[in-house]
């Protein structure tokens, strides 16, 4: 019993021993077979990038590093055997496709040997040629070696796998378009804030000028008391009439122009006929008369002031001539020295005293 049982331990130990150097040799073989391009085993493959740290990768890429060419390939025979699955080869080849477009010149010799040796899949030198021309171009030398032992006529094809990442390319193009969005929102805010400081600093000088005007007209005060009894009864703003009487006179009640303009509001001969004056030297007189001829020139432009204080200055004809402010020098600058003592752009109408200009209704609908 005791010589049986020596001789079966005998047997089994044999066995084990038999089938632990089938597995080492086994191991070596295939080891040797992947990695026998690599003699360099100090030339480590850069980190991951940031991107890729983000996604678990199925073969420990952290661990390894891809210390040589066909790393992943190693630890796939050691954890699987002979025959992994191709959904492992495939696991495989795209790590060192996301290596390989980040232009790892390892991982590109890698590639190019799983498609000279059909690893994973059917072979195909034309890509595996191109995956060495790219690491060669990277002074891959394991690259520039297995490029001289393929032939000559052998032609390149374009690997699929090293087109960007669509998902990589939507994420970049994404951000892109909010950085791009994001600019224009703060082109956007800072255009309608220098506008809003534009609008500010416009109302502002308004009213500067409006209460200087105040001061200047109060300074007046007999003319000024006079002015709104009249301007009140004509339903017309006094300040509109002070201005007038400030441009044309200066309020020297007996001015008179080179033209013959006289009085507070210079009244032409003409004009002063045309409105039932006739004494242009008395103060109430020439003021009725000008607040008269106001009050036909709002109506005839329906409120327009602009267009008033240009009628005013150079006759209604011309300015429905050039319909709108004629381009006489001096009388723009008439319309712009009456709107800054006043400070409004219209003023109440009565449509009864006369037909409205053929222009007023275009300018009315551009002053709403």
């Amino acid at each position: 019993m005791l010589v049986y049982l020596d001789r079966l331990h005998s047997l089994i130990s044999a066995q084990y021993i038999q089938h632990k150097l089938r597995l080492v040799l086994l191991s070596f073989v295939l080891v040797s077979t992947i990695a026998t391009a690599n003699t360099d085993h100090d030339q480590p493959l850069d980190q991951l990038p940031p991107t890729a740290q983000t996604v678990t990768p199925f073969f420990s890429t952290q661990k390894t590093q891809f210390k040589n060419p066909n790393a992943a390939l190693v630890e796939l025979a050691f954890k699987f055997g002979k025959n992994p699955s191709p959904e492992k080869y495939q696991q495989v080849y795209d790590e060192y496709c996301q290596k390989g477009r980040d232009g790892n010149a390892n991982a590109l010799f890698a590639l190019g040997w799983m498609h000279e040796t059909g690893k994973g899949g059917s072979a195909n030198p034309e890509i595996a040629k191109s995956f060495y021309v790219m690491s060669a171009d990277r002074n891959n030398q394991l690259a520039i070696n297995a490029l001289a032992k393929l032939p000559d006529s052998t032609d390149q094809q374009f690997p699929m796998c090293m087109l960007p990442d669509p998902n990589a390319y939507t994420l970049e193009r994404e951000e892109n378009n909010l950085q791009l969005i994001a600019r224009l929102h703060a082109e956007q805010n800072a255009k309608l804030h220098a506008e809003e400081l534009a609008r500010q600093a416009i109302l502002a000088e308004k009213a500067a000028n409006i209460a200087r005007a105040e001061r200047l007209f109060k300074r007046q005060r007999k003319l000024y008391r006079m002015v709104k009894r009249v301007a009140r009864k004509y339903k017309l703003d006094p300040k509109l009439v002070m201005s007038f009487i400030a441009i044309e006179s200066g309020f020297d009640t007996y001015a008179t122009s080179v033209k013959n303009a006289q009085g507070l509001m210079q009244l032409m001969p003409f004009t002063a006929e045309r409105f039932g004056i006739r004494d242009a030297y008395n103060p109430k007189e020439n003021v009725k008369g000008g607040v008269r001829y106001l009050r036909w020139l709002l109506a005839y432009y329906q409120g327009n002031v602009e267009l008033v204080a240009a009628a005013y200055n150079a006759g209604e004809r011309a300015v429905d001539r050039y319909k709108g402010v004629p381009p006489y020098p001096e009388t723009q600058n008439y319309v712009k020295k009456i709107a800054k003592l006043y400070g409004k752009e219209t003023h109440p109408y009565r449509k009864r005293y006369v037909k409205p200009s053929p222009i007023a209704q275009f300018f009315s609908r551009h002053l709403m």
